[in-house]
C-alpha cells in the first residue's frame, strides 16, 4: 500500500470515528432526556447550576449505624497497637 493509500485510508476512519462520536454524544444525551433540540441548546448556554438539596437538622437514627466501624479508628471491639 502506497504512502498516499494509507494516508487516504487513515482519514476515512478518522471520519467514521467523528461520526460515531457525533452519534454516541447525541445518544447519551437522549438517554439523560436531554433530546436533540436540547443539546444543540446547551452548546450555546452556559451550563445549569446543580439543584441544591436540603439536609435536615434531624439527627440520624442510630440504628444505620449498628455494626459499623468508626472510620479510622478501628473496630469497636479491638484495641489499637
Amino acid at each position: 500500500m502506497s504512502e498516499q493509500e494509507e494516508l487516504t485510508a487513515m482519514q476515512h476512519r478518522l471520519d467514521e470515528l467523528l461520526q460515531r462520536v457525533g452519534q454516541l454524544e447525541r445518544t447519551v444525551d437522549e438517554l439523560r432526556g436531554a433530546g436533540p433540540a436540547a443539546s444543540a441548546a446547551a452548546e450555546s448556554k452556559s451550563p445549569t447550576p446543580p439543584e441544591l438539596v436540603t439536609i435536615p437538622d434531624t439527627p440520624y437514627n442510630s440504628a444505620l449505624w449498628t455494626d459499623s466501624d468508626d472510620e479510622g479508628l478501628g473496630a469497636r471491639d479491638r484495641h489499637a497497637p
